[in-house]
């Protein structure tokens, strides 16, 4: 949709300006198309190289994206304070968020219970050699080299730092297609520029990956379990075949985002080691532990850890003791490891229900790890709406692709094996020819 009216100004300036107040108050939304250059020059009576200037602007922010013959778009989460979006109807079922069961987080309580927290001042220790033994223990369990191990504020504060520790304005990223929307907003509001590279269930595509790194990437970022959306994994002969391209290519920094950690229901696989000379792996807690935590691990190069903690330094300083106690409580409580282990299991469960479910109709799926189910569809913002209509609330795929067709994103994590036989029939209708919603 494209808003006319929202835009206004004298100079680029302005332009720029009126745009991000027009973002902010809600009259410019995720997905909106901006007017044309040449339309809004006309109608502002200004040269087209004046608006251009101030969409060139926006863009370097990470408040719009080019879209080609699709115009420029408004990004899905534009690095501003925005208007929420409206709440669901009452009696709809939430499979659009993707977050972890609820009942398959161990207790913050009792981890507080447990703790003695004393007032903490300026010098000392920034992070916690307790939970840095633990962080390395659960990287080398898992046979991730970790040498020097940073603490940072959940999963994208630790791509976002080990990317700005490496790369300059203007450089080349490789991103998975489809993949995780923030990661496109954070390249775009750190004036990088997003080379998507297709994947199957085993990871990234030998051949788009051959392809993207022939573009002069910098860098290359993988979800090697728990892909989002689709669920993707890395098995070992691909795990290889990556492996044999990336050691041609040295120079180019490898970011892991292993997000769900323990609970993605795949073990853990890494790209990178010692040989390469920048790389990071960003594990969160998140999903096993808890979102509020905020806190993830960074293992990675020396030089590259050096610098994430040195700009940590200037900014917040450190991670909250009070959250490092806590989560260091948490991971060493003896309930802790079994509630992993059974989250890992149930939600394996879930997403193998569903997947069996929509193949009982025909409706292809993937979901080999993860918290999600990726399902192919003719068009994506018919079928989300007949299934709101049906109870249900699913994600549309617009926000997660980039070139890839289009499918909607199921979340399994709060999904019982009992539900999935129901929500399977009703987008069966959905999907149904002679259904009332048009694929137009």
């Amino acid at each position: 949709m494209i808003k006319q009216y929202s835009i206004a100004g004298a100079d680029a300036s302005a332009i720029e300006a009126s745009a991000e107040r027009a973002i902010i108050a809600g009259r410019l939304a995720p997905g909106d198309r901006l007017p044309t250059v040449r339309g809004l020059a006309a109608r502002l009576r200004l040269s087209p190289a004046t608006v251009a200037a101030a969409y060139r602007a926006l863009n370097r922010r990470g408040l719009v994206t080019a879209a080609g013959r699709g115009g420029t778009l408004v990004r899905p989460q534009p690095p501003l304070i925005t208007r929420p979006a409206p709440s669901l109807p009452a009696g709809v079922r939430n499979l659009a968020e993707g977050g972890p069961d609820p009942a398959m987080l161990p207790s913050i309580e009792k981890a507080l219970r447990r703790l003695r927290l004393e007032p903490r001042n300026y010098g000392g220790p920034y992070n916690r050699a307790d939970l840095l033994d633990l962080a390395l223990a659960a990287f080398r369990a898992d046979r991730i080299p970790a040498g020097p191990v940073a603490i940072v504020s959940g999963a994208l504060d630790g791509i976002e730092r080990a990317l700005a520790a490496n790369l300059r304005i203007g450089d080349r990223v490789a991103v998975e297609d489809p993949g995780y929307p923030p990661i496109l907003d954070l390249l775009g509001a750190l004036g990088l520029h997003a080379e998507p590279f297709g994947l199957d269930d085993d990871g990234p595509l030998p051949a788009e990956i051959s392809r993207v790194l022939e573009t002069g990437v910098a860098a290359l970022i993988i979800t090697p379990r728990a892909q989002n959306p689709t669920g993707a994994a890395l098995q070992r002969p691909r795990l290889r075949q990556l492996g044999d391209l990336l050691r041609a290519r040295p120079e180019v920094m490898i970011v892991e985002d292993d997000h769900n950690g323990p609970v993605a229901g795949a073990p853990a696989l890494t790209l990178c080691g010692p040989e390469r000379p920048r790389w990071a792996v960003v594990r969160s807690i998140s999903k096993s532990l808890g979102p509020d935590l905020r806190l993830a691990f960074v293992a990675g190069d020396a030089l590259t850890i050096a610098r994430l903690e040195g700009r940590q330094r200037l900014g917040p300083g450190w991670v909250s003791h009070i959250l490092q106690q806590t989560v260091t409580a948490m991971l060493r409580a003896p309930e802790t490891a079994a509630l992993i282990e059974k989250a890992a299991a149930i939600y394996a469960q879930r997403r193998r229900a569903l997947i069996r479910e929509l193949a009982r109709h025909g409706i292809a799926a993937r979901g080999r790890s993860g918290l999600n189910v990726w399902i192919p569809v003719p068009a994506e913002s018919a079928v989300v709406q007949s299934m709101l209509e049906a109870g249900w609330a699913v994600s549309a795929g617009d926000r997660f692709r980039l070139k890839s067709p289009p499918a909607l994103r199921v979340s399994i994590a709060t999904l019982p094996p009992a539900e999935a036989g129901r929500l399977a029939s009703d987008l069966a209708r959905c999907l149904a020819p002679g259904h009332r919603t048009h694929y137009a």
